[in-house]
């Protein structure tokens, strides 16, 4: 049967172990182990060494003999430092951190809960569909894991991820598509005292290229943001080189390219004007997620949570996850909520009646 107890402990346990991006390797040994015990057969690859990590992702199997379509579901390993020495405190249902470390409910909450409802399937010996375990790693340093992954130990397309913030009933279907930016601009420099007219400042290059560019909510699909500016020196030097970074997300490709060329255009006519020139680099980080509301997987996830009494909430997000970059590869994503709250920060904390309730979900998705 499926234990709330059990699951708290279990999740504490590997809040304890240290597992920050490119070093995951003490978790990945440890959920081996616990694949290993129960005679689950798994996969893993080498992700981790070609961004110079120490993970790896799993892929385990679970050959069921009941009707159903395959069905994967992910967590990733991965948690945002300082995550060394968690302490983890319980509140009634709340558990935090002592406000040192994060907590790693992001994304350790959805590793327990996948791990309690195949527990209840073992013992139980109910029959259930064809189940595979996807635990990536390095999912927040934009999904190296993911993007390395072996994708031929993975056969499943359709797939739940338990990583969204929000209570147990949020079902993101939709997710953004993401170019990351680096723009390096390229004046004279001269002295700023003597000979200022000699100079072609990049700082004020940059600044107005920026302050021509469309940041923030550009519209309900599409939003972008810079991220840092940096260079220069003594205040009597003008400045000959300055980057910044900046990101542009969109629901819709189209959206995106056009959000992008409007930003080259932007340094294009600054530096025209300032007598510079610009690098400007751009990579996709990852693509757009979209499901149709009436897919198999979206409906699949509705009726196991209003079979747990939980109302669905179907939500656009803004973030990006493993799903993005499953979704480029043909693979077909839901993300679940659970009670994750003040992710990324050492306020971070779980609600660990909201962990229990997506487990029965994900035990019902299963059967």
């Amino acid at each position: 049967m499926l234990s709330r107890e059990r699951l708290q402990e279990r999740f504490i346990e590997m809040v304890k172990i240290y597992s920050p991006s490119k070093g995951e390797k003490e978790m990945a040994d440890w959920l081996e182990n616990w694949l290993s015990a129960r005679k689950i057969p798994f996969q893993s690859d080498r992700a981790g060494e070609q961004y110079g990590g120490n993970g790896r992702n799993i892929v385990a199997c679970l050959k069921g003999a009941g009707d159903g379509i395959p069905l994967g579901f992910g967590a990733h390993m991965d948690q945002i430092e300082p995550c060394a020495n968690v302490q983890p405190i319980v509140e009634g249902s709340i558990i935090r951190t002592d406000g040192t470390t994060t907590l790693g409910g992001d994304d350790k909450s959805g590793l327990a809960a996948i791990l309690e409802a195949v527990e209840d399937i073992l013992e139980t010996d109910a029959p259930h569909r064809d189940i595979y375990l996807v635990f990536t790693c390095s999912e927040e340093i934009s999904m190296q894991g993911t993007k390395h992954m072996d994708l031929q130990m993975l056969p499943c397309y359709d797939l739940v991820i338990v990583d969204a913030t929000g209570d147990t009933g949020v079902v993101a279907y939709k997710a953004p598509a993401m170019e990351a930016v680096s723009v390096t601009f390229h004046g004279q420099k001269a002295h700023a005292g003597i000979a200022p007219e000699k100079g072609v400042n990049a700082i004020v290059t940059a600044s107005k290229a920026i302050a021509e560019m469309r940041i923030g909510r550009i519209d309900p699909e599409t939003t972008s943001n810079i991220g840092r500016i940096e260079g220069g020196g003594a205040t009597n030097v003008v400045t000959d080189e300055v980057t910044f970074t900046a990101e542009i997300r969109s629901h819709s490709m189209e959206k995106l390219a056009a959000e992008l060329a409007h930003m080259e255009s932007c340094c294009a006519a600054a530096a025209q004007e300032m007598g510079a020139s610009y690098d400007f680099q751009h990579e996709l980080a990852y693509p757009s997620l979209s499901l149709d509301l009436d897919c198999p997987l979206v409906q699949l996830t509705k009726q196991a949570m209003e079979a747990e009494g939980i109302t669905p909430d179907l939500q656009v997000i803004g973030g990006g996850s493993d799903a993005n970059i499953l979704a480029g590869h043909g693979y077909r994503s839901v993300i679940l909520g659970l009670g994750m709250r003040d992710v990324h920060t050492v306020e971070e904390s779980l609600d660990m009646d909201e962990v229990w309730k997506a487990a029965k979900v994900l035990r019902h998705m299963m059967g």
